[in-house]
């Protein structure tokens, strides 16, 4: 399972403070979870061909390696204190995928 997040940072959240804290606590204790092959965060740059401005400023991709135990994982006290920050922080949308392959 492939798990996309895109959000914006709520007004008034400091981009350089989010950033800090996704470098030092999000991406570290995401990754560290038994159920995640890989959490990665992007910052969007643009819209190809286009000058306008993305509709959002930023994607996470997790990929999930086990739905059941993802499920465990974030419901720990740990990880649920890493969520609420998170959701404190920013406007979201997640999008669970299944991968079309030929």
């Amino acid at each position: 399972m492939r798990i996309f997040a895109l959000f914006n940072l709520k007004p008034g959240v400091d981009e350089a403070a989010y950033t800090e804290w996704a470098k030092t606590v999000d991406l570290p204790t995401a990754n560290g979870l038994p159920s995640i092959d890989s959490f990665r965060l992007f910052k969007t740059t643009g819209l190809l061909g286009s000058e306008a401005k993305p509709p959002f400023s930023h994607i996470e991709v997790l990929d999930i390696a086990d739905m059941e135990q993802f499920g465990k994982d974030v419901a720990t006290e740990a990880m649920q204190a890493v969520a609420a920050a998170f959701q404190g922080m920013v406007d979201v949308t997640f999008i669970t995928t299944e991968e079309i392959t030929a």
